[in-house]
């Protein structure tokens, strides 16, 4: 069983327009809604490759009971901790004629201390035959900024491999507790070490505690510095669409890859072919599985020289 933490969990709204024009009122062509937040997109895709996935985290109000019934249709096992403030919503506004997204995420609700150690227990529970876990996403209002590091400890004390993916400094204090692996995009490597050079700022990260780090160069794909030294890994050719949740299928890519005990190579292969199925699939934070099918053998790992 793989096991995702969103401690911010969201209803994700994408609403589609034939065109986004400031200051103008528009009308909407299409409607989705889906239970959001990057732990649950993860949790998903995992389910989607075959995978026992269970999700925890926070869900409250109306708000919250919505994204539990559409969790129910999927393979996800539910196992979310109430809270009594209202689970926020976010707002992707996608221009249809040019594919651009306008993403609009509110805080979240405010966590109180009893919930917190509620949760906490859970998590603790749920580690007990957990082949890994994920720590995905923002926190919301209430939880305190060292909560992934406590998390991190508490997987590693428990012997399951932890991955973190979060930002800012809840990222920092996280990485400090020696997580498995985490998996920052260029930006937050950037505000991590002070470095924009990819390859510097991933050892730079790994040397902060990380035993691992992913780094998602965007279109370019994923760098990666490992104990078995630094790989870089690339899609066959650029691809056009919709990138939302397409960091959270390269998470599942390397859990599904962890779990099954596969290399380092198919790992990053698995990651950069479900990041690229995502942003080719019709639906935004969806993949699609035939482009994943047809991208994982093509998909170019390479080794890379390990500079000054």
């Amino acid at each position: 069983m793989i096991l995702t933490v969103t401690l911010n969990t969201a209803v994700d709204l994408t609403y589609h327009i034939p065109t986004l024009t400031p200051h103008a009122s528009h009308r909407v062509t299409q409607v989705i809604e889906r239970p959001g937040g990057k732990g649950l997109n993860v949790a998903r895709v995992l389910a989607a490759l075959g995978h026992e996935t269970v999700a925890t985290g926070f869900a409250g109000g109306a708000t919250g009971a919505v994204l539990r019934e559409q969790l129910a249709a999927t393979p996800v096992r539910d196992e979310l901790v109430e809270t009594a403030g209202a689970t926020r919503r976010t707002v992707a506004v996608v221009d249809n004629a040019t594919g651009d997204t306008t993403q609009l995420n509110e805080p979240g609700p405010a966590v109180t201390a009893a919930e917190w150690t509620v949760f906490r227990a859970r998590f603790t529970a749920l580690l007990d035959g957990a082949a890994a876990v994920a720590l995905c996403g923002s926190l919301p209002p209430g939880i305190h900024v060292g909560a992934y590091a406590e998390l991190v400890r508490a997987a590693r004390a428990a012997d399951v491999p932890v991955l973190l993916d979060t930002s800012g400094e809840p990222l920092r204090r996280g990485i400090a507790a020696r997580p498995d692996l985490v998996k920052p995009n260029a930006e937050e490597l950037a505000q991590l070490t002070g470095s924009r050079d990819p390859l510097r700022a991933t050892r730079d990260a790994r040397g902060r505690g990380a035993r691992t780090v992913v780094s998602s160069l965007g279109p370019e794909g994923l760098l990666a510095a490992t104990p078995e030294g630094l790989w870089r890994a690339a899609p066959p050719a650029a691809v056009k669409g919709n990138p939302t949740g397409a960091g959270d299928s390269a998470v599942a890519g390397l859990l599904s890859g962890l779990v099954d005990g596969a290399p380092w190579p198919d790992r990053l292969a698995r990651a950069v072919a479900l990041s690229a199925a995502t942003v080719l699939s019709p639906v935004a934070g969806e993949f699609d599985p035939a482009a994943y099918e047809e991208l994982l053998p093509r998909v170019k790992v390479t080794p890379e020289p390990d500079r000054p």
